[in-house]
């Protein structure tokens, strides 16, 4: 069975098995394990912040950025279709008790202009305009990138507008090699910024907060309020290190290989696939018929992935797949279509 649902399945290394059954650990609520605090002064380098907080899930990350950014009743401006709107489940509602402000984007990029359109003056009928969330890679875009200059761009005009910036880098490190750049420099222009270890990265559970000290010490107080206490949790940050110090460049072959399989698609009749619009590590298919019955065919054909709109499949690639054939998912696409 080819699983191309999400790089969120991928299975932990032989050497992160290793690292966790030996790992050193300690209380982590009260600052005691050592692997823990290794890996959030790692992941704070690796960012190019003061500070990280290791927290279960991106997610819960993303929720406790709003929350310590935030006080009830601001805004919160936020890509239409981007993570923390469309897929948290009201988190910024319901924890932060904040305000979001949906900007559409054609493509799922966010500019200066875009942002100026959505904001409004100050005024008593107003709530106070607090926060900006940036999605980098944008998932239901297509694993789009926000290229570098163009979120130092929005980033600066976001701060001389009063605004924080919180940098949604789920799969950052995907958006770092499609430009080949480090990740302190992808990050820079974020007052904070949330990145996933268990996604390419291949750790089984985990991700980083990082920002500024007095930030990431309010942050952890907000992780606490919402569970995110886990005591021995060196266990699991073992396999975060191995992802921060060596997981990184392999992220180039599963780029290479979501081109091969989006150019093998596009020869297909009843498929529209571009491979000039795949960036890093995913694949929008789009049919000329409903996508629900095609995935459950491709299933039958072993070939495992999920739909991203009435009419539109998507497809990622990560390092449990890297040994298949592009070819292969074009076949079981041909079959599935002529079922």
């Amino acid at each position: 069975m080819i699983d191309l649902r999400s790089d969120t399945v991928t299975t932990p290394t032989e050497e992160m098995r290793r690292a966790m059954a030996r790992a050193e650990v300690g209380d982590d609520v009260y600052g005691e394990d050592p692997t823990v605090n290794r890996l959030e002064e790692e992941a704070a380098a690796w960012l190019g912040k003061e500070a990280a907080l290791f927290v279960p899930t991106g997610t819960m990350g993303n929720q406790v950025a709003v929350m310590t950014h935030c006080l009830p009743g601001d805004e919160v401006f936020v890509e239409a279709q981007s993570h923390v709107y469309w897929y948290e489940n009201g988190g910024i509602a319901r924890l932060s008790l904040a305000q979001p402000r949906q900007i559409p984007t054609p493509d799922g990029l966010l500019t200066p202009d875009l942002l100026a359109a959505a904001m409004r003056p100050a005024n008593i009928h107003y709530t106070t305009a607090r926060l900006l969330c940036v999605e980098n890679t944008h998932n239901r875009a297509g694993g789009r990138v926000q290229r570098k200059t163009a979120f130092d761009a929005l980033a600066a005009f976001a701060h001389g507008k009063g605004l924080k910036v919180h940098l949604d880098g789920a799969r950052l490190p995907n958006a770092a090699v499609a430009q080949d750049i480090s990740l302190r420099e992808a990050a820079e222009g974020a007052d904070s910024v949330m990145c996933c270890l268990s996604k390419g990265l291949c750790a089984p559970v985990g991700s980083v907060l990082a920002g500024p000290r007095e930030y990431i010490e309010r942050a952890r107080k907000n992780r606490k309020v919402l569970g995110g206490g886990m005591r021995q949790a060196g266990i699991l940050a073992a396999a975060g290190l191995i992802s921060i110090r060596s997981m990184m460049p392999r992220l180039a072959e599963d780029h290479a290989l979501a081109q091969a399989i989006a150019t093998a698609l596009a020869q297909l009749r009843g498929v529209s696939c571009d491979p000039a619009a795949v960036e890093t590590n995913m694949i929008m298919v789009d049919l000329d018929r409903s996508a629900d019955p095609v995935v459950e065919a491709l299933s039958r054909e072993g070939l495992l992935c999920g739909t991203a709109g009435p009419q539109r499949i998507r497809l990622v690639t990560h390092r449990d797949v890297a040994g298949i054939a592009p070819q292969d998912v074009a076949r079981a696409f041909a079959k599935a279509l002529a079922q």
